[in-house]
């Protein structure tokens, strides 16, 4: 399959106002009326919920009248965003990036040399890098797109759990970046002493842009960083997940957002069988983030992958970065291993 990067779908001024008008019940307008749906009076439109999924998510199989496609360049102005807000309620909104595409980011601290790829080299060459990448996955991977992102380490646990935070501008700045060139951002929260609700009520504000998906981290929950490793538990991945959909909604934010959340030993998510995955605008992808030998790396995803409930799975690598104490994988497993792993992971890390 062709190397795309994201895009995006336009409706019509008609399509985005009835959309607009019908936002507030819950609800999206298909594009084709004739499409099964609630019971409604004969002439009015019939609704079904905004994501489309696991349903039909390409848009030409979403809708008999699709709209033209156009890549995104750029993030809008915060004035934009508010003309935007009833054509991103379109029919092309409602398909999440997941449903046809697999996602391939560099993940690190800007700042950090240690703390994974993000921090080796200017975000410029790290484009270029990435690019590489996402191609040698796009033609490992069937059928799939390939969408690249940054995914940056927003809040860093300190000693005692404290956290230090990116600066706003420097989020900004990536993001722009990013979206100049059609690709992702996921702002990772390192959790430390704050709760869970907390941590993600600090990175809901970022949900504006609309190329920005979120993650937690539960290993770096503890006041005794890279000494012990921490959890959540299942409410609170629910009540993270709760959260970002209900932001979404309040502010009229348009399309479908990942949650990611990491898990590389059993006691991190707690209740693991009673985390939901059936939000209408919020997606979750659990990740296998341990790294080591390939042959420990497929163990620990066939764990993740028994939970079920959690049908989105993710897979990180971790680059030789030649720091002392710092955890590397040996060999690097190459894409076409990546995606052969059961089931295929959707998103798939480099640290």
């Amino acid at each position: 399959m062709r190397f795309q990067l994201v895009r995006t779908a336009v409706a019509s001024l008609a399509a985005a106002a009835a959309a607009a008008a019908i936002f507030a019940e819950g609800g999206t307008l298909l594009a084709d009326p004739a499409r099964p749906g609630p019971s409604a009076p004969p002439g009015t439109a019939r609704y079904e919920p905004y994501r489309l999924f696991p349903g039909a998510y390409r848009i030409d199989a979403a809708s008999n009248s699709a709209p033209a496609e156009t890549p995104v360049v750029r993030v809008p102005e915060e004035a934009e965003f508010q003309a935007a807000r009833a054509a991103s309620r379109s029919q092309g909104q409602r398909i999440p990036v997941l449903a046809n595409s697999d996602i391939v980011s560099f993940y690190g601290h800007p700042s950090s040399k240690r703390m994974g790829i993000l921090g080796e080299y200017p975000k410029e060459k790290l484009a270029g890098l990435l690019t590489g990448y996402a191609q040698l996955f796009d033609a490992a991977n069937g059928d799939r797109d390939v969408v690249p992102a940054f995914h940056l380490i927003y809040g860093t646990c300190w000693p005692e759990g404290e956290i230090g935070y990116l600066s706003a501008s420097q989020v900004d700045e990536y993001v722009r970046f990013a979206a100049e060139r059609g690709m992702l951002v996921f702002l990772d929260h390192q959790i430390g002493k704050y709760s869970v609700e907390e941590s993600v009520r600090r990175l809901l504000p970022f949900l504006r842009y609309p190329n920005v998906h979120l993650a937690l981290d539960p290993e770096w929950r503890p006041l005794s960083p890279m000494k012990e490793i921490w959890y959540v538990t299942a409410d609170e991945v629910n009540r993270a997940q709760e959260l970002i959909q209900a932001y979404l909604v309040e502010h009229g934010l348009p399309g479908i957002r990942v949650l990611v959340v990491h898990q590389f030993t059993e006691k991190m998510i707690r209740d693991r069988p009673r985390v939901r995955s059936d939000f209408d605008r919020v997606l979750l992808v659990h990740v296998m983030d341990g790294f080591g030998n390939p042959a420990l790396k497929r163990n620990s995803y066939a764990f993740n992958s028994r939970a079920a409930n959690l049908p989105l799975k993710g897979f990180k690598l971790f680059f030789r970065s030649g720091y002392p104490g710092a955890g590397f994988d040996d060999p690097l497993m190459t894409p076409g291993e990546v995606m052969e792993l059961a089931p295929a992971p959707v998103l798939i890390m480099y640290q």
